[in-house]
């Protein structure tokens, strides 16, 4: 039976009253009785084995919470699958160091079934992420990535699940070959998954009675995505067959409000709606482990039922006013404790990776500025340079940074990757958005509003503008006039797209892509493989003039 989101009320997700039939089941035999089934899933990890400053998320949590759900099942005589929408690696520079070692690790320790293979995971050499695969006690799942003419991966894994056969397959987005270092790839072809999965479902439908799509392609509302690559709703649309999505890349909370519109103000702890799309489910954990999904499913005679799902927050807390004035933060939900042993372990990992953030990663000739008085009133070398190297990850146009930012300077002689977190506190990650001329212009009329002294004060790089009481007279871009009809890329940071210091709203442009690499790692990227660094090339001369 189909039943339409919009007419599906929160309450009935919460009194777990939303079903769904598959497709003919597989020729497998099972027995004639109601098994429970429960599918638990996060993504986009991005090296956070560790809880941040508030105690939020960490795999020590996560592993109490599925240790929990997976007693909870087991005795009512249930089954349950733990699956990843993949990117594991790329976020934090203690993971970051050890190549997500501690994260591969802990994963397997916490019990995970397979993975879908994100795009960060091709953010190393191909070396790392063979050494990453050994380190994963499950599987690594793509059809769609293949090496030398054969698949790089296992297409999908089989469960049996006391007779109930489930096929998880693997997909990859195709926009994959544009987001990594080309010399990383060299041999590597990341198909279309859409294509992949119209040859291989049928064939899995015949051996399995529930097929899922571990997928790594993104959750796009209606299907519309933009400039990134089609994702899973498109993908749903496509071929029919699949019971389930778990996904990952674009980093949401699944949570619909309405058919084809999702809440984008989602509020951990509340009821959670999945998207559903030519019979097929669709569940995304947000990111960073802040969320474990939970599915619960009826399985009787070929009919899969979706009994209840939620998000299940992982110490996730908001700020509060208290009597006197001030503010702290409070758990949306109950504190869920760590494991202990495997906080234990993931502690040497921690304690090691501090250690190696004093490591030096570069040399300087002089200063570059990031001094809160100067860089929030003028243009400065340092904001040259950190434009320079967004531009450099992204193959941007031009680039354009909110000082408030820019958080310290870079010092003369050797430059450690303590220093590179001094500058970039927050882990913002680096987005671009293409833009057509007039676009362009108006967000750099925007950017040229912004007043010295505030934290929006706009630091650029490949621009040349003149501005008068605030108001844009002149721009350039790569040293030409502004082409109405061109496209341009612009990088900025995550922040900024948001809306953040009262920039335009950028992250639901249709030309917005949020890359995932995190600001500090890029700095610390481009600081070595620019280094020994001529402090002078990056001084900003007259490019941009204020009167």
């Amino acid at each position: 039976m189909h039943i339409a989101l919009k007419s599906v009320s929160l309450s009935l997700l919460a009194a777990g009253l939303l079903t769904a039939c598959t497709t003919p089941p597989g020729k497998n035999n099972y027995l004639d009785k109601t098994y429970k089934i429960t599918i638990l899933h996060t993504n986009d990890h991005h090296g956070r084995f560790w809880p941040n400053a508030d105690g939020e998320y960490g795999l020590a949590a996560q592993k109490t919470v599925v240790d929990k759900v997976r007693a909870e099942v087991k005795a009512e005589g249930g089954y349950t699958l733990l699956l990843s929408g993949g990117d594991v690696n790329t976020g934090v520079p203690e993971s970051d160091l050890q190549d997500a070692e501690p994260d591969f690790r802990a994963m397997s320790r916490i019990g995970y079934d397979a993975m879908a293979v994100g795009n960060h995971e091709f953010d190393k050499p191909v070396p790392v992420l063979m050494k990453q695969r050994g380190w994963a006690s499950f599987p690594m799942l793509s059809a769609n990535i293949y090496q030398d003419g054969r698949r790089m991966f296992d297409p999908y894994a089989m469960f049996n699940l006391g007779g109930v056969k489930v096929a998880v397959l693997g997909l990859t987005t195709d926009d994959t070959a544009k987001m990594v270092n080309p010399a990383q790839i060299q041999g590597i072809e990341f198909k279309s998954p859409i294509a992949e999965a119209a040859k291989l479902v049928p064939e899995l439908r015949q051996k399995a009675d529930i097929v899922i799509a571990a997928t790594h392609m993104g959750h796009y509302p209606d299907g519309l995505h933009g400039v990134n690559a089609p994702g899973d709703v498109e993908m749903a649309r496509a071929v029919k067959g699949i019971d389930l999505i778990v996904g990952g890349h674009s980093q949401n909370p699944v949570c619909m409000k309405a058919e084809n519109v999702r809440d984008d103000a989602y509020v951990p702890g509340q009821p959670c709606a999945p998207d559903r799309q030519n019979g097929a489910w669709i569940v995304q954990a947000h990111e960073w482990g802040k969320y474990v999904g939970r599915a619960d499913f009826e399985f009787n005679n070929g009919k899969f039922k979706l009994v209840k799902y939620q998000l299940i927050p992982v110490n996730l807390k908001k700020t509060v006013a208290t009597a006197d004035g001030k503010t702290e933060k409070v758990p949306y939900a109950e504190l869920i404790p760590e494991d202990g042993k495997l906080r234990t372990f993931l502690k040497a990992y921690q304690d090691k990776g501090q250690q190696e953030l004093g490591v030096k990663v570069g040399e300087l000739s002089a200063k570059l500025e990031g001094d809160r008085e100067v860089v929030r009133s003028r243009p400065t070398n340092l904001g040259v340079f950190v434009g320079m190297a967004m531009m450099d990850k992204t193959q941007a146009d031009f680039a354009v940074i909110n000082s408030g930012g820019i958080r310290d300077s870079l010092p003369t002689g050797p430059v450690s990757y303590r220093d590179v977190l001094k500058v970039f506190p927050f882990g913002s990650t680096l987005a671009y958005v293409d833009l057509p001329g007039g676009e362009a212009l108006d967000y750099l009329k925007a950017a040229a509003r912004m007043t010295p002294g505030a934290g929006a004060f706009a630091q650029f790089a490949g621009v040349r503008l003149r501005i008068e009481g605030g108001e844009l007279r002149q721009a350039l871009i790569g040293g030409q006039p502004i082409d109405p009809a061109k496209t341009y890329r612009m990088a900025i940071n995550s922040f900024m797209a948001a809306g953040g210091d009262g920039y335009p709203k950028l992250n639901q442009h249709p030309g917005y892509v949020n890359t995932g690499f995190v600001d500090a790692e890029i700095l610390k990227d481009f600081v070595a493989k620019h280094s020994p660094i001529q402090a002078a090339r990056y001084v900003p001369g007259d490019a941009v003039l204020r009167r």
